[in-house]
């Protein structure tokens, strides 16, 4: 696992079920080719930011985890799984602004 910055962190297929466990995590399903994920990325980094010590942030590559893709059935990127204590509690696709990702994370708190 490498870190992305200070508030997101970077999975791999190794550490994922052990990280998803801890309380509530955001994993931001995404690939580097893929241009609404990259719009994404700062608004990521901004809720990261924003709901530090409430929620845990993380990234996966679709391309580098196929098989956690395909578990979770994420058919369309950017795709956010929001996961307590290792239980899928949301999802949400696609690209949206701060204010709204904002408001639908505050009901996972």
């Amino acid at each position: 696992m490498t870190q992305i910055n200070s508030c997101v962190e970077d999975l791999s297929g190794k550490g994922f079920e052990e990280r998803i466990k801890k309380n509530i995590v955001v994993v931001d399903f995404f690939a580097e080719w893929c241009m609404p994920c990259v719009m994404m990325s700062p608004v990521i980094e901004d809720m990261a930011e924003k709901f530090l010590g409430k929620i845990d942030f993380c990234k996966i590559n679709i391309d580098e985890n196929e098989k956690i893709a395909s578990k979770f059935n994420v058919m369309s990127i950017p795709t956010l799984i929001i996961f307590k204590k290792g239980k899928e509690a949301g999802r949400i696709t696609g690209s949206l602004p701060n204010d709204i990702l904002e408001e639908k994370l505050r009901k996972f708190i």
